[in-house]
């Protein structure tokens, strides 16, 4: 049997408490798996003194992470400190120079530096595994990375961000406010308590960056997306989807355009009937368009220390089969020096068109305004539905409409518009109706 595999974790934290107890819990098991015994052998965090229900007995403890990472008693360095700065990116960037490979749950970090460490990584001859990044435990880098020789992927969209999609189940299935389940979100542990990274799409965003890159052989432009959250969304919203046969989900969407490569985060409504409008709670989905395989759906756990935990492993797993000699594969599928660079494309129209809600004046004429107002765009409308608003229905209205296909820019100058026109009681709601699996 070949020697163990050292082990060193940075970050002891929910998801690295678990990766130890995980390894140490089912040593025996793993061994088999990998034809090598996986050990623990040095550890870095804050504070020694915490009791994380975990032992650390035979593991060297380090108080600086770059220390950790460039010690010559460990063969893989884990880094699960988080952040796209300070102690991640230098202790990740340490470790490749010092050729030790490198497992990383940090979305932000490769968002922002992962082609320059992947050229480090390359140029070493070891492995920078990041699988628990994107999606928690659904293994969608593996698949993207390694399982699909041979298909060109046209599209890749999903449920990114496990806590935008508790707050949208919540609200769908018991008429709550999106501030109530918010809250209720944070008291369960999904929330952060500042949770503006995930409630408007930066988390959502810095993972759909990364798969763009596998996608389609780009380098990773997280800063060229355009995003909008959830936080705007109201029962009104909920309820007008659900009659129409739709529900609200926030999607993370990048597809190859004539133009370019479209990256997009934004609350979408998709057919009540298809597939990842049943993906409820915090659970995550992905959907790969491609050539030769068609469509493909994974869903899974997206978060919590259980599941990232298990992507953890599962990647120093892969690295504990390899053996010394053996040519490593690209880390973002294609020699980071060959990743082109991005093109990013001008918002397409979309298939499923826009839904738009306007609270407007009671009076005389408004409706016609409307209408005129998307005709003067070339915006056809598949329906147009008048609703009372509530207790004030005597002084104002709900109108919803449903467009076809048309153009970003088309809905947004018509909605303009109508604003100036003075016709509003309330900010419109523009939401896109996305084709889904």
């Amino acid at each position: 049997m070949a020697e163990a595999l050292r082990v060193g974790i940075a970050g002891l934290g929910t998801v690295g408490a678990s990766v130890v107890r995980v390894i140490t819990e089912k040593a025996a098991e793993l061994t088999r798996q990998c034809g090598r015994e996986l050990v623990v052998t040095g550890v870095a965090a804050r504070d020694r003194s915490r009791d994380r229900g975990i032992d650390l007995g035979g593991a060297t403890w380090f108080d600086d992470p770059v220390g950790l990472a460039r010690s010559a008693d460990i063969d893989v360095f884990v880094e699960l400190i988080g952040g796209d700065e300070g102690p991640a990116f230098a202790c990740v960037k340490a470790a490749l120079e010092a050729g030790r490979h490198v497992v990383t749950a940090n979305k932000a970090l490769l968002a922002k530096h992962g082609v320059a460490l992947a050229e480090i990584a390359e140029k070493k001859g070891v492995l920078l595994n990041y699988e628990a990044a994107v999606a928690g435990g659904i293994p969608v880098i593996k698949t993207m990375r390694e399982a699909m020789a041979g298909n060109s992927v046209s599209r890749v969209f999903g449920i990114l961000n496990g806590t935008c999609n508790y707050i949208l189940t919540r609200m769908e299935a018991e008429g709550l406010t999106f501030e109530a389940c918010l809250k209720d979100a944070q008291r369960l542990g999904y929330a952060e308590a500042d949770p503006t990274f995930d409630i408007e799409g930066n988390d959502t965003a810095h993972k759909l960056s990364i798969l763009t890159s596998l996608a389609f052989g780009t380098k990773i432009a997280a800063d060229d997306i355009y995003m909008e959250g959830i936080s705007n969304i109201s029962q009104a919203d909920i309820r007008a989807a659900g009659e129409l046969g739709y529900r609200i989900k926030l999607l993370g969407v990048a597809q190859k355009t004539e133009s370019g490569i479209e990256q997009r985060v934004h609350p979408t409504m998709v057919p009540t009937a298809s597939v990842i409008a049943q993906v409820h709670g915090v659970t995550n989905a992905v959907a790969i368009e491609t050539d030769i395989l068609g469509e493909l759906l994974l869903s899974g756990p997206g978060a919590g220390g259980n599941a990232t935990a298990s992507a953890v492993v599962g990647d120093i797993a892969d690295i504990a089969k390899s053996r010394p000699g053996f040519q490593h594969g690209p880390v973002f599928g294609r020699p980071a020096k060959e990743l082109r660079p991005y093109k990013k494309a001008q918002m397409r129209s979309h298939e499923g068109g826009y839904f738009i809600r306007l609270t407007v004046h009671d009076r005389v004429g408004v409706f016609a305004a409307v209408a005129k107002r998307m005709a003067d765009n070339d915006i056809s409308l598949e329906s147009i539905v008048q609703h009372a608003a509530g207790p004030e229905a005597e002084v104002q209205k709900t109108v919803i409409l449903v467009t076809h296909e048309t153009t970003e820019a088309a809905v947004r100058k018509a909605v303009e518009g109508i604003t100036k026109d003075g016709h509003l009681t309330d900010k419109a709601q523009v939401i896109r109706i996305e084709r889904a699996g």
